[in-house]
């Protein structure tokens, strides 16, 4: 493995974004929150790769979240900057709202692939993923109030409506850690395996999200977040507006095609 603090992959058309630093729990310095949205970025502009595993080196740590000996205290002027990365941290605009997929949409799917502590910006992150995948030994929470500051990276806005609202605030509120077990009763999880099929069930996912058509694949996950908090009436007419791109599409005619023919589609995006 890289001595990058991040990893970014690509293989075949799947990105794999690995937090590598194994040694603190994989906590985000401010250099691997940058290369997190240069990630993001070269995924999402790249036509090749059409879905993304996120996960952590070994089996200890998705992320235990912001470092909070040198990143944190980088975001209270606790510390000065040191070097290029935490100039860019805080000159660079939007940067920490990009890496938690807040300020920009990205509408291709993304799987979390949790293995052991996911903590703080790393339970954050795990709720704008699409696919959540957790190990038997995953642990998350959203421990921000126990530090004195709020969970700023999305979870005020986006876990009460993905789980029930009391649950929600029991986690935003008390900074508790719950177990995988718990994650998947709640809601916030799709699975959870053994350690050692974790990476295996996320490549599956991976492999059949790949498989389909990647345009309708994009429409229909940019149509669930656009129409999130909209009426009824604006989310049926931004619903009709991704169906219609994706109707006149040359893949909508070669996956009835394959099909007839009976063979595997040879889907293009476009």
């Amino acid at each position: 493995m890289s001595s990058l603090p991040l990893v970014y992959e690509k293989r075949g058309p799947i990105a794999y974004i690995t937090f590598n630093r194994p040694e603190v729990h994989n906590a985000l310095s401010s250099e691997a929150m940058c290369r997190l949205v240069d990630a993001w970025e070269d995924f999402d502009r790249d036509d090749s790769l059409r879905v993304a595993i996120v996960t952590g080196t070994g089996e200890k740590a998705f992320t235990a979240g912001a470092d909070l000996g040198k990143l944190v205290p980088l975001w209270t002027g606790a510390r000065k900057p040191e070097g290029e990365w935490d100039h860019r941290i805080l000159t660079e605009e939007h940067l920490v709202e990009r890496a938690t997929l807040k300020r920009e949409w990205l509408y291709k799917p993304v799987i979390s692939a949790i293995n052991g502590y996911c903590m703080g910006a790393g339970a954050e992150l795990i709720q704008a993923t699409d696919i959540r995948i957790a190990s038997e030994n995953a642990v998350i929470s959203i421990s921000e109030v126990r530090m004195g500051f709020m969970p700023g990276g999305g979870s005020a806005v986006r876990l009460a409506r993905q789980i029930p609202f009391c649950k929600a605030m029991e986690m935003l509120l008390t900074g508790a850690r719950i177990s995988a077990a718990q994650a998947y009763e709640f809601g916030l999880i799709n699975e959870v395996v053994p350690a050692d099929r974790l990476m295996e069930r996320a490549e599956h996912f991976a492999a059949v999200i790949a498989g389909n058509g990647p345009l309708a694949v994009r429409k229909t996950k940019e149509t669930v977040w656009r129409t999130m908090s909209v009426p009824y009436a604006e989310g049926w007419r931004i619903e009709a507006e991704s169906d219609e791109v994706c109707m006149r599409s040359e893949d909508a005619r070669e996956g009835p095609r394959a099909f007839i023919e009976k063979r595997p589609p040879h889907f293009t995006g476009q």
